[in-house]
């Protein structure tokens, strides 16, 4: 198992839990390294004082504020650890919220949240509540220097946490929404019957970074000396003069689902097969007395 990143205690009322956070999801990107292009070495990067022009070490580094032009003032490590909040080692949920009333705009990372073996019970229990009530956890989180508010929601049985930007952090766009409203019905109606016609079950599996698989041909092109196919570029789009007829044309151009099948249900009583089996035995009596 991957190492954890946080660990500590969560608390709901006055049940306490020990549990660890674990990353849910990262990045998984090809990486280049920055090269000289004359003789294709590594270039390195340093922290460098042009007042002496001199390389520094990270032992030579300390944190500073600048309260005024080219003032700055001095933090050390074991300061900022001196005042640290209780939640870097205590996590409590402070309240429950619906989960239809959090917008995903605020999420900000994911991670695991799993117990501990002396926390699995009471684990078990919040993520079986949260699940049945439809409730998300409302709690406060130190980590990486920083307090997060966070959510904790339930998910496959265990309890999922996502750090959370705060309301000064999320931007506001002027005039975002504020678009024309006067939709004809019929507009709407095809609307819906393309949404319909597009619509899928959610599988994350199928859906792949195009451009990281071509960046990956790429490099093995290079490897096997081969040219480099370039992609086709998509022809310029416009917003279409006939709205409605546009919609029409793309309901059009999709393919034609299968019709659902439609199973007939056994009958609710006893008979079923039985019924049918007695039928058939009355049958060959009836035979058996005719003959």
């Amino acid at each position: 198992m991957a190492a954890s990143v946080w660990s500590g205690y969560l608390t709901f009322g006055l049940i306490s839990m020990p549990v660890r956070l674990f990353s849910g999801a990262r990045g998984n990107h090809v990486s280049f390294h920055m090269l000289h292009r004359d003789d294709h070495v590594r270039v390195k990067q340093q922290l460098v004082c042009p007042a002496e022009e001199k390389v520094l070490g990270r032992n030579d580094i300390v944190k500073g504020y600048e309260y005024s032009k080219g003032e700055y003032v001095i933090i050390e490590p074991d300061e900022i650890k001196q005042i640290e909040p209780k939640t870097a080692k205590a996590m409590e949920i402070l309240e429950f919220v619906r989960a239809a009333e959090v917008d995903p705009v605020y999420f900000e990372s994911s991670y695991y949240l799993m117990p501990e073996e002396a926390g699995r019970r009471p684990y078990a229990l919040l993520a079986k509540v949260m699940a049945e009530s439809g409730y998300f956890a409302v709690a406060k989180l130190t980590m990486h220097n920083r307090e997060y508010t966070v959510i904790l929601r339930p998910h496959q049985n265990g309890i999922m946490l996502h750090t959370m930007y705060y309301q000064d952090e999320v931007r506001q766009v002027e005039k975002f929404g504020d678009v024309a409203g006067d939709l004809r019905e019929g507009e709407l109606k095809v609307a819906r019957q393309l949404i319909e016609a597009l619509e899928n079950k959610w599988e994350p599996a199928k859906y792949h970074d195009t451009f990281e698989e071509n960046l990956k041909q790429l490099i093995q092109a290079h490897l096997e000396g081969k040219p480099v196919t370039p992609v086709e570029k998509p022809r310029k789009l416009a917003p279409p003069a006939d709205l409605m007829a546009a919609l029409r044309e793309s309901l059009e151009q999709l393919p034609k689902k299968p019709p659902q099948r439609v199973t007939v249900a056994e009958p609710a009583t006893t008979g079923g097969a039985n019924a049918t089996a007695t039928a058939h035995k009355r049958v060959a009596k009836k035979t058996r007395r005719a003959a």
